[in-house]
This record gives structure tokens, sequence and C-alpha cells, in this order.
């Protein structure tokens, strides 16, 4: 199998970039991760690539998945045989928004 050039434009705490993560964790797939919220260089750079504001936005091999959970992350890797599907757990859920809690918390910090 072909190993993948990956670029993952995430937020530092979000629920579906958290998905993001995991999926590429469970592959052991090597990823840029680019910070959309600490860095705005990477969001302006994600926009621009993507056409769109929403993330996350993974790009493999030169193909830009805009808006994408970690589940049509793994299946995108699947169906293009960069990976054998696994039905092992990747420890959080794959799609799904952060906590209303998580947002709330003094964790999540912005440098703008």
């Amino acid at each position: 199998m072909q190993t993948p050039e990956i670029t993952a434009y995430l937020k530092t705490h979000c629920g579906w970039s958290a998905g993001v993560r995991a999926v590429l964790a469970k592959y052991n797939l090597k990823y840029t991760e680019k910070d959309i919220i600490q860095n705005p260089a990477c969001r302006w750079e994600m926009e621009t690539k993507s056409g769109q504001q929403l993330s996350p936005c993974v790009e493999i091999n030169g193909t830009m998945l805009p808006d994408v959970s970690g589940e049509e992350v793994g299946k995108y890797l699947t169906e293009n045989k960069f990976v054998q599907a696994s039905d092992s757990d990747a420890g959080v859920p794959l799609n799904a928004p952060c906590a209303t809690e998580q947002h709330e918390s003094s964790e999540v910090k912005l440098r703008l």
C-alpha cells in the first residue's frame, strides 16, 4: 500500500478534529497538522485550498476533503486503498462535535 502524504487542518480543541486525529492514529499514519485556531495563516491556507471556512479539512495526496469527520477520512483511506479497513476502536467518537462543557472550559484559549 502506498503511504499517503497527509495535511490535516484542525482546531486545537474540537470533537471532529479529535475524530480525524484518532483515525489517523488508528491507522498509524504520519501527517502534518496545521492548527487553524492558534495560527491564522493555517486557517487562511485551509480556506484558500478548500474554498470554504468549515473544518476539519484533510488533504491526502493533493485531494482536499473539506469539512470532514474522522469517519469520512477513514472511509476515504480504505476506499482508495491507503489502508485496510479495521474494526479496532479509535478511542474517541469519529463523527461528533465537542461537548458544550469543553467549549465553556478554561482549556480552550485562542491566541489571535
